[in-house]
C-alpha cells in the first residue's frame, strides 16, 4: 500500500453538452494537478456531459459521442494521475447517472448513483435508473468510496460502503446553489463522516445553467472533523490534500462568504455564464431610475464589463425629472451606454389606433399596460436588430403576485431578479455600495445613488402611482410570500403568525391568479429553496379558493 496519497479536487465548470470543451477543461486541471504531484483528480458529476444534462441523454448519438469521448480521455492516465468523474454511461441495465475511475490509461472501474433526487429542480428519475449499492474501487492499495451527490444526503450508501471496507469517501457533486445550502453541505457531510470514521472528499460543479447556478465550494474533511481544504465560491479552483489514513490535510483553504455575497455572486456568475454559452454579446435593459433596474444593470457589469451592457432610458408623460436624473447618475456611476427613446409617439398612435375601439370606456389598466408594451417593444426591436439579449428586471415580490406586465417589462431573456425579493434588492444594492467581487468587471465603490435605493418604487405609469397603493408594504409583502411559497403554509397558519387574515387572503389570491404570467416570464437565477418556475408548479386553470371567497 502507498504510504500516503495526493489528491486534487478540480473544481471546473462544464457547459452541458459541450463533451469535448468539458474535457478539455478537466485536461487543463489534470496537468495543473500533475504539476502539483497529484496521484488522483476528482471531478464532478456528470462533468463530461455537463450538468444536468436533461434529455440530451436519451439521444443515443449523445451517449455515444460521451463514451468514446471518456474511452479517448483514459489513456491521458497511462502517464498523468488517476481520474474520478462524472459521466452518463449506459449498460444492460439502463442508462445511469455514473462515476468512472480513469487508471493506467483505461476506464478501470464504474459506479452507478443509487439514490436519484426527484424533487425541486431535480426529476433524474425521469432519465436515469438507480444503480445497486457501489462496492468499494481498489486504488493503490486502497479502497475508494465513491458516491453521486444525492447518495451522500442519507447514510444508507456510506455505511454499505463502509461495511465493505472503504478506506474514504469521494462526493463528485452537481449541488445547485441556493441560500443556506453550503451549512447544509458541511453538516451531512459531517453527520457520514461520524457515523463511518472515514475523511471525505466532496468536489462540486461550478457555474451557470440555464435557471440554475453552481457554486462549488468544494471540501475535503479529515475523519477527525478538522477542514482540510475549502475551494473559493463561484469561480474555477483546483487544489490538492495529503491522504494519510484517516486524516486529510495540506489543501487551500478559501474564505467563507456570507448571503448577501453570496446572492450577489451567484446572480453574477448565473447572467455572465447565461450570456457567454449562449453566445450573446451583450446585454440590454431598461434603466428606468428605479432601484430593480440600477441593481439589474450592476450586475451586468460586474458579470460582463460597461462596454458589453447597454441602457435605454424610455420615459412617458408621468416619467418625473428625478427618475431621468437618477438613471443617468446610475449609468454614470457603472460607465455604460444610455440612450433615452420616448414612447410618447408610441402612446399617441396606439390611442389613436384604439380609439374607436375604446369608444365610451374610460383609461384604466389598460392604458397602463400599453406603455410597458411600447418600452418591451422597444427593447426588443433594439434586440433584434443589434443582438443583444433583453435583461427584464422583475422581481420576485412582483413575479410572484402578477405586478408585471406580460409583453412588456416581462420581456426579455433572463432576469437575475427572478428569484429576489424586493427587500432583498434594497439589502444587495446597499452591500454593492459597499463591496465587491473578486472577479467583478464593475467600478470599485458605491454605483448605486442613494435615492435610487431610499425613494418609494413607482413604475409610473400614471400620476403619483406607488407600488404600494397597489400592494402591501414590500416588508409585509415579501413576509408573507416566504410563509405561502418558500414554507408551502395556508392563509390560516400564515395568518396565526401575527398578519392580518385578510391580507394574507388576498396575496395568496394575487400569487395564484398570476401563474399563467409565470408560465411566460423569462428564466433568471436560483436562489431561494423554492422558485416560482420549475420548484413550485401549480396549474393555471385552478378553481381552489383557500382564501374561502
Amino acid at each position: 500500500m502507498t504510504e500516503h496519497l495526493t489528491i486534487a479536487l478540480a473544481q471546473i465548470n462544464p457547459t452541458v453538452g459541450d463533451i469535448a470543451g468539458n474535457l478539455a477543461k478537466l485536461a487543463a486541471a489534470c496537468d495543473a494537478a500533475a504539476r502539483a504531484g497529484a496521484d488522483l483528480v476528482v471531478a464532478s458529476e456528470l462533468v463530461v456531459s455537463g450538468y444536468p444534462p436533461e434529455d440530451l441523454v436519451l439521444r443515443p448519438a449523445f451517449l455515444a459521442h460521451v463514451k468514446s469521448a471518456v474511452e479517448e480521455f483514459a489513456r491521458q492516465t497511462m502517464s498523468g494521475p488517476a481520474v474520478v468523474l462524472g459521466a452518463p454511461w449506459s449498460d444492460e441495465t439502463g442508462l445511469h447517472n455514473a462515476v468512472l475511475l480513469l487508471d493506467g490509461g483505461k476506464i478501470a472501474a464504474v459506479r452507478y448513483k443509487w439514490d436519484l433526487p426527484n424533487y425541486g429542480v431535480f426529476d433524474e428519475k425521469r432519465v436515469f435508473k438507480p444503480g445497486p449499492l457501489p462496492e468499494p474501487v481498489p486504488y493503490k492499495g486502497r479502497k475508494l468510496g465513491l458516491l453521486v451527490c444525492e447518495d451522500m444526503w442519507t447514510p444508507t450508501v456510506s455505511h454499505h460502503l463502509k461495511s465493505r471496507g472503504a478506506d474514504i469517501l469521494i462526493v463528485p457533486n452537481g449541488s445547485p446553489f441556493e441560500l443556506g445550502k453550503g451549512a447544509q453541505r458541511t453538516e451531512l457531510a459531517r453527520a457520514r463522516i461520524l457515523e463511518t470514521g472515514l475523511p471525505l472528499v466532496y468536489v462540486n460543479q461550478v457555474g451557470g445553467q440555464d435557471e440554475l447556478v453552481f457554486d462549488g465550494a468544494s471540501f475535503a474533511v479529515s475523519a477527525d472533523g478538522t477542514l482540510a481544504a475549502r475551494l473559493p465560491s463561484f469561480s474555477e479552483h483546483m487544489t490538492t490534500v495529503r491522504w494519510d489514513g484517516a486524516s486529510l490535510s495540506g489543501g487551500e483553504l478559501a474564505e467563507d462568504v456570507d448571503d448577501l455575497a453570496a446572492v450577489y455572486g451567484a446572480m453574477t456568475l448565473g447572467l455572465r455564464d447565461y450570456v457567454e454559452k449562449n453566445g450573446f454579446p451583450g446585454v440590454l435593459l431598461g434603466l428606468s431610475g428605479g432601484i430593480d433596474s440600477a441593481i439589474s444593470a450592476a450586475v451586468a457589469v460586474d458579470a460582463l464589463g460597461s462596454a458589453r451592457v447597454h441602457c435605454v432610458m424610455m420615459p412617458s408623460p408621468y416619467t418625473s425629472r428625478e427618475s431621468l436624473d437618477d438613471a443617468e447618475a446610475v449609468a454614470h456611476a457603472l460607465s455604460i451606454r444610455l440612450d433615452s427613446i420616448s414612447i410618447e409617439p408610441a402612446m399617441q398612435a396606439f390611442g389613436g389606433m384604439l380609439a374607436k375601439s375604446f369608444e365610451g370606456t374610460q383609461p384604466n389598466i389598460t392604458e397602463e399596460n400599453i406603455q410597458a408594451r411600447a418600452r418591451g417593444l422597444t427593447l426588443m426591436a433594439l434586440s433584434n436588430k443589434f443582438g443583444h439579449m433583453v435583461l427584464s428586471t422583475g422581481n420576485k415580490s412582483e413575479m410572484s403576485v402578477g405586478y408585471a406586465t406580460l409583453y412588456g417589462d416581462m420581456c426579455g431573456g433572463f432576469n437575475v431578479l427572478k428569484d429576489v425579493y424586493k427587500t432583498q434588492v434594497f439589502a444587495l444594492s446597499r452591500w454593492r455600495n459597499d463591496h465587491m467581487l473578486a472577479d467583478a468587471k464593475g467600478p470599485r465603490g458605491a454605483v448605486m445613488p442613494e435615492r435610487v435605493i431610499t425613494k418609494p418604487p413607482t413604475a409610473e405609469l400614471r400620476p403619483n402611482q406607488k407600488d404600494e397603493d397597489s400592494l402591501p408594504p414590500y416588508e409585509t409583502l415579501d413576509a408573507i410570500l416566504t410563509h405561502l411559497v418558500e414554507e408551502d403554509m395556508g392563509i390560516d397558519a400564515v395568518a396565526a403568525r401575527g398578519f392580518d387574515r385578510a391580507t394574507v387572503a388576498r396575496v395568496w389570491r394575487m400569487l395564484t391568479l398570476a401563474e399563467y404570467k409565470r408560465r411566460q416570464a423569462p428564466p433568471g437565477v436560483k436562489i431561494t429553496r423554492r422558485t416560482l418556475s420549475r420548484e413550485r408548479r401549480y396549474p393555471i386553470t385552478n378553481r381552489f379558493d383557500e382564501a374561502g371567497s
